[in-house]
């Protein structure tokens, strides 16, 4: 059971007719019992509005809802509350314990949870300077590494450049190797063809030189093979002229010997047909001296 003790300041009037209506319509008993009743529904509705723990934080605000309540039941009779003030609020002596307990609790759940704020707050700092100083790091570090990657860029770009001047070094030296080279190409070509028309000259000058000499000695070479052909046609012609005058002489001796004699002339010609087909050079034998030796040589019949 809560026990609530309260002080209540009032007056009547302020006028004779609000004095007048205290005392006939309501008096002095009733009215403490219409206070007393009022009180107690007031404090009742208080108990049992708000938990036992928060009883002793609301005796402002009762004080002054409860003047508010009392003045519009007892205006009508001439009374007006000035006051209500609660003086004490006594709670059962386990209900007061478990709120002193529940509120030592509360104050220690307070102070552990500042505490804990506090640890958080000290944490949340201190992850805070370590973000920053990793923030910081890490803006100094990618600083550290554009300035690299900007520094690599450069030297990139200086080798390129270097690379490129080389290139056009070579390509220059190499277009020059390339156009001397072609001149000298040129220039050797121009000389070779030269060189390979007097050698062309010279080798045709010296075919016919040496066509001109297997010529004249080709010519040399028949008119001695014709001239020793006529030597021994005359030979063979006078031989034949002689043995056919024996021939003669002889063919009225006997027919034997005459054709005996015929056979040696025959003879006579195979052997000279058969010299002449032996000899290797070449024997150009024409007019009437070819006509003559080819029809000694053929039999006649």
């Amino acid at each position: 059971m809560v026990n609530v003790d309260l002080s209540l300041t009032f007056r009547i009037g302020p006028d004779p007719e609000a004095a007048a209506n205290f005392i006939y319509k309501l008096g002095a008993h009733r009215f403490d019992e219409l206070i007393a009743a009022e009180t107690e529904e007031a404090i009742r509705g208080l108990v049992y509005s708000v938990t036992h723990d928060k009883v002793n934080d609301l005796r402002e605000e009762f004080a002054v809802g409860m003047l508010s309540t009392l003045n519009s039941k007892v205006t009508i009779y001439g009374v007006q509350i000035m006051n209500v003030k609660i003086t004490d609020v006594t709670l059962p002596p386990d209900l007061q314990d478990r709120l002193e307990r529940t509120t030592a609790f509360k104050t220690k759940m307070s102070e552990q949870e500042k505490s804990h704020e506090n640890r958080v707050r000290v944490l949340e700092d201190e992850a805070t300077r370590s973000i920053e100083t990793i923030r910081k790091s890490n803006a100094r570090k990618l600083q550290e590494i554009e300035a690299e990657r900007k520094r690599y860029d450069i030297e990139r770009r200086e080798m390129e450049e270097t690379a490129r001047g080389k290139a056009r070094v070579e390509e220059i030296n190499a277009m020059t190797d390339a156009d001397v080279a072609l001149k000298k190409s040129l220039g050797n070509e121009s000389v070779e063809k030269v060189m390979a028309r007097q050698d062309a000259e010279a080798l045709l000058k010296k075919t016919h030189i040496q066509c001109q000499t297997m010529k004249i000695e080709a010519e040399k070479k028949i008119n001695v093979e014709v001239k020793k052909s006529e030597a021994d046609l005359a030979v063979m012609e006078s031989k034949a002229a002689a043995m056919i005058a024996k021939a003669e002489a002889e063919a009225d001796g006997a027919e034997a010997l005459r054709e005996k004699r015929r056979y040696e002339l025959e003879w006579e010609k195979l052997k000279v047909l058969e010299t002449i087909a032996g000899n290797q050079s070449r024997k150009f034998i024409t007019g009437e001296k070819g006509e003559a030796i080819l029809s000694a040589l053929v039999p006649r019949p």
